[in-house]
């Protein structure tokens, strides 16, 4: 994924450059940043891997004879006699070999992403946006006119976070384009041009409803950040 999307020194000039255009006719400041993902997922392959437990010993409580006897097979075991402490073990001994194996197959981070439900990538997302823009961007401009452009690259997803003066005059679903444009550039692999288009039409958005003041001073890095 970090291969697919990987920037060059020029993609990045070209990122800084188109920001620095934005902000010439704006008194909004834009920043960007571009992580490798939003979340490690780690609570979400637990869950795959405990369900793959439960699912062993659900299977197991329906067709216990025909298992108990495939053990006795592999052992080579002819007793059919079971005592309750060795069905347990049998059980205890499925179920773990099932997460651990869940576990382990969910290393391997595309399977792990592709077992998150689409809402739950979307959360994460948003949250890691707007902890990003809280962290860097949120009521550090004089006008508090800063808007935070997040891009994350393992799911695909884009956020567009804005400060409470532009929150007040731009409604969420005018950053569509912007968000379009991202989104549509990231899926075919061209993480520079999604962004530097998005800032552009962000930019003329912020040009028109916060035109630059002669005395306008540039508050935020124009340089994309990469986390």
């Amino acid at each position: 994924m970090a291969q697919q999307f990987a920037l060059t020194e020029a993609d990045r000039e070209a990122v800084s450059a188109a920001v620095s255009a934005a902000e010439g006719h704006s008194a909004g400041e834009i920043v960007t940043i571009m992580a490798e993902r939003s979340d490690n997922y780690h609570d979400v392959a637990l869950v795959w891997s405990a369900a793959a437990a439960f699912i062993a010993l659900g299977v197991l409580s329906l067709a216990p004879q025909f298992y108990l006897g495939l053990v006795d097979r592999i052992m080579g075991n002819w007793q059919s006699d079971w005592r309750a402490s060795q069905i347990l073990s049998v059980g205890l001994f499925a179920a773990s070999a099932k997460f651990l194996g869940m576990w382990l197959v969910q290393l391997w981070q595309p399977l792990r992403l592709a077992l998150v439900p689409k809402p739950l990538k979307h959360a994460r997302v948003r949250n890691r946006a707007v902890t990003s823009f809280k962290i860097g961007a949120e009521r550090r401009t004089h006008g508090r006119t800063g808007v935070l452009i997040y891009l994350s690259l393992a799911e695909r997803r884009a956020e567009i976070v804005a400060d409470d003066a532009i929150a007040e005059k731009v409604s969420p679903e005018v950053w569509g384009a912007a968000m379009a444009t991202l989104v549509g550039e990231i899926r075919s692999g061209r993480a520079a041009a999604g962004l530097v288009g998005a800032v552009t039409q962000v930019g003329a958005v912020l040009a028109e409803h916060f035109p630059r003041a002669e005395d306008d001073v540039n508050e935020l890095p124009d340089r994309l950040i990469e986390v």
